[in-house]
Parts: structure tokens; C-alpha cells; sequence
């Protein structure tokens, strides 16, 4: 078996397990209102939790890959996965479908620094950007799918279709694996020595780094999962407000997603905007608008609107964290654990704050909005502060790219 050819199974690995990821994880919160009664303010402290619970996981399972093999790695997570969605099955009090959902973070932290890794390594450094472009369209692509269709599973397959239909899933790339495992690899012609891995020549005229770079989207891609998760959480609140069933709550509040999956395949596609600050901002701007929209409008053309916008923006500012951390440096398995820890941090953060402006604030049904939108506001202060007081790469007048 070429080396191509099991990059193949790779993305199927990963685009299998963003559909069962985005699946259970979106449509868990309208089970917890359902069964539960669980709003707004409970089910951001769920996610608050199990984005902590991520945040630490990532980063070690992202060390675990690197120290132990991507292929460990995987095994360990599919293994995971199915327990614990066997266990979220067979068990029906509130405790055992939370607890489910915590050994499932912890799970899935194992899989995507693992992927991120495979799919990018042995690329010479030119083909590293087209291997992360089409990382980013698989999960994307598979990701807006199972929010479309969610909903109607959700209603037509029954609530334990959320823990059965991602266990059989799961189940399929364990075997796959074991299998893919024991396939001979191809010989093929030695490649010929491979340089020492640098980032792409536009990096270094830039005034600052692209390590700089790389710290610059860390930054910003877990504001981005700040507004994206606390949007996501109150789904179910925002399909009650505009009396949207489950189906058409998964088939209107998808347009974000497949705005992001355009996103990724145009950044996939045109390069231009590696490198330069101005995007990266623009993104940010864009995602802040788009939230408010999301949560504050009073009709569902704005929210349509709000959702186009924050899809762009959070494309961008996540296709960034992990081309830069693709493209600076060697550990591309620790790098990717740190891409993914940056955004258990925003999970926890954005949901954090959502829950305790809800605690304290509960007569004000937008607190968590205005909550996070400040939060948004403070990031992006931060990352203009880091692109402006880092200290040049290249002291000289004439670099051309200027925010």
C-alpha cells in the first residue's frame, strides 16, 4: 500500500469521525432539554466542564502522538469512543449521559492531533498547504452534513440514534485500522534527503515572525470557539424562540457551517492570505458581528445573515491555527495537540462565562451574549496588542506588508 493510499483512509478516518462528533455533540442538547429540562445556562455549564476536560487532553493526547505513534493514538480514541457510547446506550439516568459526554471529550482529544499529523507528514513543504486544505474540507464538509440532517435523525431514528449510529461508526474505523495496520507498505523510489523544514518564503518578509504568526491565530482561534460553542449550546433556546422543530432548527442553523466549508475551500485554494496580518483581523471583526446577529436579531434573515458572516470568520481563523502550526516547526503532532488544546480553551471559556452571566444576571435572557461579546472584545484587543508589540523580525523600511 503507497503512502497515498493510506493517507486516503486518514481522511476517511477523520471525515467519519467529524460527522459522528458533530452529530452527538450538537443534537446532546436537545436531549438534555427534552428529557431534562435543561436551558441555556445549564447547557453551557455542561460544556464549560467538558471543554476543561478537552483543553488538558488534547494537549497530552497531542504528546502522546508524538511520543507514542499517531496510529496509538487512534486506537485509543476509537477504543474510548465506543465505551463510551455504549455506555451512554445502555444507561438512562441524567449522571450517565453526562458522564458520557465527559469520557467522549476525552476521547475524541486523541483522534484529531493524531490525523492532523498523519495527513500532513512526509509532505514536502510545498504540498503541506494542500494536505491542510483538504483536512479542512473533510471535517467541514462532514461537519455541515451531520448538523443538516441531525435533526431529522434525531426525530425519525429515535434519541439513542445519538450514542448507537456514532458506536457503529466508530466500530468501522477500529476494524479499518487493524486492518490498515497490517497492509504491507509499497516499496517505493527513496525520496531524495529532505531540507530542513521552513515556512513558506512569503513568512519572512513579513515584519514579524512566523512563529509570531503562529502564536497570533493560537490566540484567536479559541475566541472563535468561545462564540462558536456558546452559539451552539443555545440552539436549542434559539430554535424555541423562532418555534423551529429539531429538524428545522439542524436544516436553518447549518448555514454557518457550510459557510465555513466554503470558506475553507476558497483559503484552500488561493494562498494570499498566508502570512498577512490584515486577514486575520478582518476575520475577527467579522466574527463578533456575526454573533450578535446570531443571538439578537429579531427575524430569521438576519440570523441568516449573522450566520454567513460568523461561518467566513471562524473558517479563517481556524484554517489559520492549523496551517501555521502545519507550517512552523517539526512536531507536528505536539503542534496539532496545542492547535486542538487552544480550542478546548475556548470551549471552556465561552461557556464559562455564558453559564455564570445567566447564574447572575437570570432576568436578562441575552446576558450570556453581551457576556461573551465583551469577552470577544477583549481578544481582540490582545491580538492587536501581540502583532504590535512583538518585536520585528526584520528591521527594515522596506517590508511592503503593513496591517
Amino acid at each position: 500500500m503507497t503512502r497515498h493510499q493510506r493517507k486516503a483512509f486518514y481522511f476517511a478516518f477523520e471525515g467519519t469521525t467529524a460527522f459522528a462528533a458533530s452529530f452527538y455533540s450538537n443534537y446532546l442538547f436537545f436531549l438534555l432539554r427534552d428529557d431534562f429540562g435543561f436551558g441555556n445556562r445549564d447547557n453551557l455549564a455542561v460544556s464549560a466542564v467538558n471543554g476543561l476536560i478537552y483543553l488538558v487532553a488534547s494537549w497530552q493526547a497531542g504528546r502522546f502522538a508524538q511520543r507514542f505513534g499517531c496510529h496509538a493514538s487512534l486506537r485509543v480514541s476509537f477504543i474510548g469512543l465506543i465505551l463510551c457510547f455504549l455506555a451512554g446506550l445502555l444507561l438512562s439516568p441524567m449522571w450517565a449521559k453526562l458522564a458520557t459526554f465527559g469520557g467522549w471529550m476525552l476521547a475524541v482529544s486523541f483522534t484529531w492531533p493524531a490525523i492532523e499529523a498523519l495527513v500532513t507528514e512526509g509532505e514536502p513543504p510545498d504540498e503541506i498547504p494542500r494536505m491542510v486544505g483538504i483536512y479542512n474540507i473533510t471535517w467541514a464538509g462532514s461537519t455541515a452534513v451531520a448538523f443538516l440532517v441531525g435533526g431529522a435523525f434525531f426525530e425519525h431514528l429515535g434519541k439513542a440514534s445519538l450514542f448507537w449510529l456514532p458506536a457503529i461508526i466508530h466500530l468501522g474505523q477500529l476494524l479499518a485500522l487493524f486492518w490498515l495496520e497490517r497492509q504491507p507498505i509499497a516499496v517505493e523510489p527513496p525520496p531524495p534527503p529532505a531540507p530542513v523544514h521552513h515556512p513558506e518564503a512569503i513568512a519572512f518578509k513579513q515584519p514579524v515572525s512566523p512563529a509570531t504568526f503562529m502564536k497570533m491565530a493560537w490566540l484567536a482561534n479559541p475566541f472563535a470557539y468561545v462564540a462558536m460553542n456558546t452559539m451552539l449550546a443555545v440552539i436549542p433556546g434559539l430554535a424555541q424562540k423562532f418555534e423551529l422543530t429539531v429538524a428545522q432548527s439542524g436544516l436553518f442553523c447549518s448555514i454557518w457551517f457550510f459557510a465555513r466549508f466554503g470558506m475553507f475551500v476558497w483559503l484552500w485554494r488561493w494562498t494570499g492570505w498566508h502570512y498577512r496580518f490584515r486577514w486575520l483581523l478582518a476575520s475577527f471583526l467579522g466574527l463578533i458581528v456575526g454573533f450578535l446577529l446570531i443571538l439578537l436579531s429579531p427575524n430569521l434573515w438576519l440570523v441568516a445573515l449573522g450566520q454567513i458572516s460568523f461561518g467566513f470568520a471562524a473558517g479563517l481563523i481556524y484554517y489559520s491555527s492549523l496551517f501555521y502550526s502545519m507550517d512552523v516547526g517539526e512536531t507536528k503532532g505536539e503542534h496539532g495537540g496545542l492547535h486542538e488544546a487552544a480550542i478546548g480553551a475556548g470551549n471552556f471559556l465561552g461557556h464559562a462565562i455564558g453559564a455564570a452571566a445567566l447564574q447572575f444576571a437570570p432576568a436578562s435572557p441575552n446576558a450570556s451574549t453581551w457576556a461573551v461579546n465583551g469577552v470577544l472584545f477583549i481578544g481582540l484587543a490582545a491580538l492587536v496588542w501581540l502583532r504590535r508589540n512583538h518585536k520585528p523580525m526584520v528591521a527594515s523600511a522596506s517590508v511592503t506588508e503593513q496591517l
